[in-house]
């Protein structure tokens, strides 16, 4: 899936695909599946045209209320503004 980067962070709901930097410096995505997640643990290159590549991989996880054990919600790769999921 082709992400999109948005700039205007704070008058912008991200939709799946989206990401941006917040204006403290902090990256978040939305995961294609809808996942919100940040950045901030992750190395993120900008390149030239805008997009970026994160690494490593970019895991989200929720907790199970009930367990109390994580629950993956997306794992996989944003690279040059395009997301893949791990194989």
């Amino acid at each position: 899936m082709n992400g999109r980067r948005v700039r205007d962070i704070m008058g912008h709901a991200f939709e799946p695909g989206d990401y941006g930097k917040y204006p403290d410096g902090v990256w978040h995505a939305r995961t294609p599946n809808g996942h919100l997640g940040n950045l901030s643990a992750h190395d993120v290159t900008e390149h030239e045209d805008g997009t970026i590549s994160v690494h490593p991989s970019i895991q989200v996880t929720t907790r199970d209320p009930d367990t109390k054990t994580d629950i993956e919600c997306w794992h996989g790769y944003l690279e040059r503004g395009v997301w893949r999921l791990v194989e």
